[in-house]
């Protein structure tokens, strides 16, 4: 086939690379930045460089999807910092134009990134399955855009029945090699470096998180098999178990401290404010109230099973982290943020 991935040289979309290569398909990336094509996975593919949200996007695309078997659209501003593009730009904008370009190229099948950040906001330790309603966290920017683009999936397959669309909606996707990324979206310049791994480093949460992640190479897989089968319709992904505070404290090497979610959230807004650190506090928001998922219907019609522990991909993924392992993209090796007092680092997570 020939497949054409946005967002190829992100997260999910090296792991994807990945998980195509070898297999004879016509594989071309597409990302606002090249990535280092010498290095593996990004030399398995052809690549365009375009920003899905600039002006030019839509009639570019319509010619780089040409002949397409497949679109994986995977380009998402999820954490952006305050001098890239906007996030309803990217999101939104740039989601249009890649519907409608394959729309327009006569792509058959499309392939869509959303997130569990969709669900409206369950019992706390229910799981919801894939016909759960998309209402997402009005107070998290993240989770309104993936609702918004939910409906703008919808409206899209009533007005092309003829082409069919996949969504998958994974947990927190996560891999080593994107240590460099979440470093830049969790953890301040100006902290030293965290003991990870030791046995006395105080972890302050909240009683009552829970989590969900999965492996970055599980998503791949089950992207592969939706491309493989043509598969349609809505696939959630999460690893197992489902982590509560004390295991993401013991992950880390230390002991929780039971912080409550609305103290940890008054001391994130003036420090994000100030930009002494990037985690904007609707995350924190996010991670509480995002739902639990029942990943049934892809283990049944995608024959996919997660094949990495959920404990040990957050321990492998911190280890990464303490070791300083970047990346071969922009996005796997962001620039080092440097503090901008008065100025936060990142946009707005609010929706503000």
């Amino acid at each position: 086939m020939k497949i054409v991935v946005t967002g190829a040289s992100g997260n999910i979309g090296t792991a994807l690379l990945r998980a195509l290569a070898g297999d004879g398909h016509d594989v071309l990336g597409v990302a606002r930045r090249h990535p280092d094509t010498t290095a593996a996975p990004y030399s398995s593919a052809r690549w365009v460089q375009q920003d899905i949200g600039a002006n030019d996007a839509w009639p570019r695309l319509t010619g780089v999807f040409g002949g397409a078997d497949a679109v994986v659209h995977l380009a998402w501003a999820i954490h952006p910092r305050a001098d890239d593009p906007a996030m309803r730009r990217t999101n939104l904008a740039g989601s249009a134009n890649v519907l409608r370009a394959a729309a327009d190229a006569g792509v058959k099948h499309i392939v869509c990134a959303s997130s569990v950040a969709a669900y409206t906001p369950a019992d706390r330790w229910a799981e919801v399955d894939e016909e759960w309603p998309c209402d997402g966290l009005p107070e998290s920017a993240y989770s309104a855009g993936k609702a918004a683009f939910e409906s703008q999936l919808d409206e899209f397959c009533r007005d092309h029945p003829e082409i069919g669309v996949a969504r998958i909606r994974p947990c927190g996707v996560v891999q080593p090699d994107a240590a460099a990324e979440f470093s830049g979206w969790l953890l301040s310049p100006l902290a030293p470096p965290l003991p990870l791994g030791g046995k006395w480093l105080p972890v302050p949460l909240w009683p009552g998180l829970r989590m969900q992640v999965v492996h970055s190479d599980d998503v791949a897989q089950a992207i592969r098999a939706i491309l493989d089968r043509r598969a349609t319709g809505a696939f959630n992904l999460a690893g197992e178990p489902v982590l509560d505070s004390r295991d993401l404290a013991g992950l880390a090497g230390g002991f929780r401290i039971p912080v409550p979610l609305r103290l940890l959230t008054g001391l994130a807004w003036p420090s994000w404010r100030l930009g002494l650190q990037p985690l904007h506090p609707s995350w924190l928001r996010l991670a509480d109230r995002a739902s639990l998922v029942d990943t049934r219907r892809a283990r049944a019609e995608l024959g996919w099973r997660p094949r990495h522990d959920a404990a040990a991909t957050i321990k492998e993924l911190l280890a990464a982290i303490r070791a300083g392992r970047r990346g071969d993209s922009r996005p796997l090796d962001p620039p080092r943020d440097r503090i901008r007092l008065g100025r936060p680092s990142h946009q707005d997570q609010a929706g503000g």
